[in-house]
């Protein structure tokens, strides 16, 4: 499996497992570790997982699974999120955005006792948040990696800027910034944030990879045309399917993507996997890139 360097002291692998359906996967924790450790046998050393995800039980239930094999945590990367608030919490009335000082420290602390851990390889806040201060991020991000408990940090679903003003503050880098990209969702391509990642060396996580899936059922004229074009890719390069060579135009991209595999079935990790031996020309990743938009290169 191919490795990311993000710091002197971290890597991740170049395919991520992706846990925010774990809850619906209804999978007990031994077959949550057997997952795992399939996953690891695969060379998938990164775990993504957030808080909220399963209405706040995901964390709880990896954490259940590492139980029965504690030595297996000494093998991950576990990346969580945190700074939104569901409903779902007894003391949430609205839905909403928390980057405060209190909140991350209070999050953490919840994580590591979720996922019976030490410590948090990677922190990122989940989304950006209006009413962001700064210097409330850069305290609380200092106070929890010199406890130890957190080693590095990053965001999720920034804005260039907004990881740009974020970082002016803080004291440790900003290794990933986790967004949505696909053969559909080509925002991160055109609006600066793939350029910013090649330009700090912030190897970017891509959440959504197979764009949610309407890929395989969309009738709208975009799925149509990309999709006949996946096809029509797939059998040139001997691709299994069109999922591999979706996952194969992001990995080409010199930034160094990392897509997230968020299934729980493992001939769906295992074609994620095998998408890393795939290369695609400039001509037939273009020809994605055309079909995407629907209009020629100017």
């Amino acid at each position: 499996m191919e490795r990311v360097q993000l710091q002197d002291d971290i890597q991740f692998s170049r395919i991520i497992h992706g846990q925010w359906r774990l809850a619906d996967w209804q999978y007990s924790d031994q077959q949550v570790l057997q997952l795992m450790e399939q996953c690891l046998e695969l060379g998938i050393t990164t775990i993504d997982t957030a808080d909220i995800y399963g209405q706040y039980t995901c964390e709880k239930l990896l954490g259940k699974a590492l139980s029965l094999k504690p030595q297996l945590r000494e093998q991950l990367e576990i990346i969580t999120k945190c700074g939104i608030k569901l409903t779902s919490r007894d003391d949430v009335q609205l839905n909403h955005y928390d980057s405060s000082k209190k909140h991350i420290v209070e999050s953490v602390h919840q994580s590591l006792e979720n996922m019976q851990t030490d410590y948090i390889d990677v922190l990122l806040i989940h989304r950006p948040d209006v009413l962001t201060d700064p210097a409330e991020v850069a305290e609380a991000f200092s106070e929890l990696k010199q406890s130890g408990k957190v080693k590095h940090f990053g965001v999720s679903n920034y804005t260039p800027s907004q990881v740009s003003m974020l970082q002016t503050y803080l004291e440790m880098p900003l290794i990933t910034n986790q967004v949505e990209l696909s053969v559909l969702e080509r925002a991160q391509f055109e609006n600066g944030t793939l350029d910013q990642a090649i330009e700090r060396r912030m190897p970017p996580m891509a959440w959504s990879p197979l764009a949610g899936g309407r890929i395989f059922t969309s009738e709208d004229a975009q799925a149509v045309r990309v999709r006949e074009t996946l096809t029509k890719i797939a059998s040139e390069i001997g691709a299994k399917s069109i999922d591999q060579v979706m996952y194969a135009w992001l990995l080409k991209h010199p930034a160094k993507i990392m897509p997230i595999v968020g299934s729980g079935k493992m001939e769906r990790i295992q074609a994620a996997v095998k998408a890393l031996s795939l290369n695609l020309t400039r001509e037939q990743w273009y020809e994605i890139w055309v079909a995407s938009r629907g209009k020629q290169v100017d």
